[in-house]
């Protein structure tokens, strides 16, 4: 389960997150469709084996039974969402984002990250999930993981799908496997929340200390703040 000035967090979702509440109340309300589309054709699996920007993320051809059912790829490449792998009887269009008319099963999009707070979210919890910080929301149905300079958001209809699409989860453009740790985050997630003594651990430990440096960066933003407040 980004936002940021290139497009404000995935760039349309700084204004999804801003109305994260509505939104999720206008899915929670949607239903679902009924009709089973087939397996992608050969060639839509291959828009997004050879997609060519960074590592996009799924959990194989099929997910507990489910066939994948669709594709973005590069020719449904949105950069300021993502890009997304959809499972299950229906698709919706970018999933969250998208305003779709159902709750799939299990639907991965990974975007690049770009430098939010996770508050908008609502309520949440921040835990680990293969090794690397993750943020489980949307009343546990939707997991952000954040692995190298990517978010990959697993929205679904259910924590245990969420869950168990997440501990999943390898590259479908790149070697991989759907075992052991994902590549840590170069970049500091923006949690927001209690984070757990691991969680911690974890962050804390990030290549090149990001959330140190980035931790710096605010308490010297807010020093030039408090210091222009009381200049005459």
């Amino acid at each position: 389960m980004s936002n940021g000035s290139s497009a404000g967090r995935r760039r349309v979702a700084g204004i999804a997150r801003r109305c994260w509440p509505i939104v999720l109340a206008a899915l929670a309300l949607a239903g679902c469709g009924t009709s089973r589309p087939a397996q992608v054709h050969g060639y839509e699996l291959v828009s997004a084996q050879t997609f060519p920007f960074y590592r996009i993320y799924w959990v194989g051809p099929n997910f507990g039974g489910l066939p994948l059912s669709a594709v973005d790829g590069l020719s449904g490449y949105i950069s300021s969402v993502g890009d997304s792998v959809y499972y299950g009887n229906c698709v919706q269009s970018k999933g969250i984002f998208g305003g779709g008319s159902c709750r799939l099963p299990l639907q991965v999009t990974t975007v690049v990250y770009h430098r939010h707070s996770n508050q908008p979210l609502g309520p949440q919890r921040n835990i680990l999930v293969r090794g690397v910080p993750a943020v489980v929301y949307d009343g546990g149905r939707s997991i952000e993981l954040y692995s190298g300079h990517v978010a990959i958001d697993v929205f679904s209809d259910t924590f245990e799908h969420a869950l168990r699409g997440s501990q999943q989860l390898y590259p479908v453009n790149a070697p991989g496997s759907n075992r052991g740790s994902l590549p840590l985050p170069v970049y500091c997630p923006g949690v927001w929340g209690p984070v757990g003594l691991e969680e911690a651990r974890v962050l804390a430990n990030l290549p090149n200390h990001v959330c140190q440096k980035a931790l710096k960066e605010v308490e010297f933003q807010e020093s030039i703040k408090r210091s222009g407040s009381t200049s005459p």
